[in-house]
């Protein structure tokens, strides 16, 4: 089987440099990212597969599972070729309901960052990205205490590079005074474009961003312009969605996220479309 070529090119975070298409762990986990996979040998499989198609960049986190994604990831990765770059985030923490209550505090952080180092088999995490809000989104709020105590981290040797994440722009500028911050991950799609102004002062400022449900989170996108676009071009909707993500700015990176190699090849072919200027319009109307 021929390989598919990874669409976007690459992108510097820091001193790493990943692939602008990127592998999210989060469904690896069991159903609402709770409990061991249904399938393990085929999240093991999914995840080499990624790395044999060239990925350089994962996404993942403690919390899912929880400690099951890192497991995986240990399991089916370890030891890690020089090229992967694994991103994690700290923040939320995993309830017996499968909530997220927000876990922010120092010794929630200090105790997320050393789990994450322990189920990843690593000594210094490559990123590490604070995420903020509920459930629900972003919240206002300071991010001063959070993130003074992830730099102290840093500092130790333990983090090379910080992020934040379901953010305002209001925190990310805050973030910005008091660490360098090289992404930002917030949820972003065809439909939610909430973050277009953030996006674009990101990117004349050098630091990525990470759209996290890309295609409409555990729902497809749905959308009549959308399923117009897929059919004209003669592809499946999500395809369309990935690749105008990957069109709508250079500082974009993707993480979606599968547990079948199949769809995951799908995925990189469907994101390395090239939209035409007619697409773009009509794509365009959508979140608007």
């Amino acid at each position: 089987m021929t390989s598919p070529s990874l669409p976007g090119g690459t992108w510097t975070l820091g001193d790493l440099t990943v692939t602008r298409f990127g592998y999210g762990a989060m469904q690896l986990a069991g159903p609402w990212v709770m409990g061991p996979p249904a399938d393990r040998d085929g999240a093991l499989a999914v995840l080499r597969e990624a790395v044999e198609l060239g990925i350089t960049h994962l996404d993942t986190a403690d919390a899912y599972g929880p400690h099951v994604t890192n497991e995986l990831i240990r399991e089916a990765l370890h030891p890690y070729p020089e090229s992967l770059h694994i991103v994690t985030k700290v923040g939320a923490d995993r309830d017996p309901q499968g909530g997220w209550p927000p876990a922010r505090d120092p010794e929630s952080l200090r105790r997320a960052v050393h789990s994450n180092l322990k189920t990843l088999g690593l000594e210094t995490l490559d990123l590490v990205n604070l995420r903020l809000g509920d459930a629900e989104g972003p919240q206002p709020g300071t991010v001063a205490d959070a993130l003074e105590t992830l730099v102290d981290l840093q500092q130790q040797g333990l983090i090379r590079h910080l992020g934040v994440s379901n953010a305002t722009p209001e925190q990310v500028a805050e973030a910005r005074t008091i660490t360098p911050i090289v992404c930002v991950q917030n949820m972003y799609n065809l439909a939610h474009r909430r973050d277009d102004n953030l996006i674009d002062a990101l990117a004349d400022q050098g630091i990525a961003y990470v759209p996290f449900f890309p295609l409409g989170g555990f729902t497809p996108l749905q959308s009549t312009a959308l399923q117009e676009v897929a059919a004209r071009r003669g592809t499946t909707p999500m395809s369309i969605a990935l690749a105008w993500l990957l069109q709508r700015s250079p500082n974009i990176l993707l993480i979606p996220g599968t547990s079948s190699t199949t769809h995951l090849r799908e995925n990189i072919t469907g994101a390395s479309l090239l939209l035409s200027t007619n697409d773009l319009t009509d794509l365009n109307k959508i979140g608007r």
